[in-house]
C-alpha cells in the first residue's frame, strides 16, 4: 500500500544581492515522476547544478498536487513535478510560475471493487468513486468523462477527495466502490486482490497531459540558465528510464519502500508515456483549463501563454 509523507519547506529565493546555493523541489509517489527520482537517487542533480552555485537539492514529497501547488504558491519550492491540472487552478490564484517540460501522459486506471460488474460508463451509477482532489487531473478528465456519459457528478456517481493511500484503504475496506488513481496504485490494488482496473486513462481522453515540470517565475527570470539545466537533467533522466525499465522500477521500488516487482509490473502495463517534450501537452493542458472554467474551479480561462514557456525545450532540442 502505498502511504504518502506530506512535508513543507522553507523558501529557497534569495534576496537580489545574495548568490542561490538550493533549490527545493516537490514531487509525488507515483510512477509518473520516476525521472525526478531517478535524477536525485544518481546525485545528477546536485552533480549539474552545483556549476551554479547550487550546494543543496531539498526534495519534498506531497500525496497529490493540489497540496503541492499550495505549497508553490506560499514560496516552498521552486521546482515542481506535478499534474498539469493543479497547475491551472494555481496559476487562476497568482501562482508566478510556468510548465517548462512534460514528465507523462495518461497513465491512471479507473479500478472497480470485483463485485461490482463493468461494461460502460453507466455502470458507474449509484457508486462511490474515489479519486484525486478537486482541481487535479484525476478529478478534471474524470468528471467531464461522466459529463460526457450522461453521469452528473455528485447525483449519479459520488466522487470524494482522497490521496491515493487513503484511497487505496478505502477501497480494500469497501467504504468505496472504486478508485481512479494513477499508476503504480491500480497493479498494487489487483495484487492485494481488492478490485480490478476497468479503463485506463488514455480511453478516457487520449493522449492527455498528466505530470509536468514547473519551475517559478523567480527563477525563469533571474536564473534562466539554472533553468535551462533544471530542463537537461530532467531530459537526461527520462531518457535513461526509457531505456532502463528495470532500473527505473528498483529506484521507485526502494524510494517508496515497495515490492519493486509489482512496480515492473504496473510499468510493463500501464497506458503511460514518459516524456519531456511539452509541445505535445499544451493542447490538452488548454482544454484541462476550459475543463476547470466549466466546472467552476477556476474563474477565469487561460490561454497557453498563461501556462507554458516551452523555450528552454525548445533551445535544447536545437543544440
Amino acid at each position: 500500500m502505498l502511504v504518502a509523507a506530506v512535508f513543507l519547506s522553507g523558501c529557497t529565493s534569495a534576496p537580489d544581492d545574495e548568490a542561490l546555493t538550493e533549490i527545493n523541489i516537490g514531487y509525488q509517489p507515483s510512477t509518473h515522476q520516476i525521472s525526478y527520482m531517478t535524477a536525485f537517487e544518481k546525485g545528477w542533480w546536485h552533480e549539474d547544478l552545483a556549476p551554479f552555485g547550487i550546494m543543496s537539492i531539498n526534495e519534498f514529497e506531497f500525496p497529490t498536487g493540489t497540496p503541492e501547488m499550495h505549497s508553490m504558491i506560499a514560496g516552498n519550492i521552486d521546482v515542481a513535478y506535478v499534474g498539469a491540472a493543479p497547475v491551472i487552478s494555481a496559476l487562476s490564484t497568482g501562482l508566478d510560475a510556468k510548465i517548462v517540460a512534460a514528465v507523462n501522459t495518461q497513465g491512471s486506471d479507473l479500478v472497480l471493487r470485483n463485485e461490482f460488474k463493468y461494461d460502460g460508463p453507466a455502470d458507474l451509477k449509484g457508486l462511490k468513486i474515489a479519486t484525486f482532489p478537486p482541481g487535479t487531473i484525476q478529478d478534471t478528465i474524470f468528471k467531464n468523462w461522466l459529463v460526457d456519459n450522461g453521469l452528473e457528478p455528485g447525483t449519479d456517481v459520488e466522487v470524494v477527495a482522497m490521496g491515493p493511500g487513503d484511497a487505496t484503504a478505502a477501497l480494500a475496506a469497501g467504504r468505496v466502490d472504486g478508485v481512479f488513481l494513477p499508476h503504480p496504485a491500480p497493479t498494487f490494488i489487483e495484487a492485494e486482490g481488492s478490485g480490478r482496473s476497468v479503463v485506463a486513462s488514455g480511453e478516457i481522453l487520449a493522449d492527455h497531459a498528466c505530470c509536468v515540470l514547473v519551475v517559478s517565475g523567480d527563477l525563469i527570470r533571474n536564473n534562466p540558465e539554472l533553468v535551462e539545466q533544471i530542463v537537461k537533467t530532467h531530459i537526461k533522466a527520462i531518457e535513461y528510464d526509457n531505456i532502463n525499465i528495470e532500473e527505473a522500477a528498483n529506484t521507485y521500488a526502494n524510494k517508496q519502500g515497495v515490492d519493486n516487482t509489482t512496480v515492473l509490473q504496473s510499468l510493463e502495463n500501464w497506458d503511460g508515456v514518459w516524456s519531456a517534450d511539452p509541445r505535445p501537452l499544451v493542447e490538452s493542458t488548454v482544454e484541462y483549463a476550459n475543463f476547470q472554467y466549466e466546472l467552476g474551479y477556476i474563474d477565469s480561462q487561460l490561454t497557453e501563454e498563461d501556462i507554458f514557456d516551452v523555450s528552454f525545450y525548445e533551445k535544447i532540442s536545437e543544440e
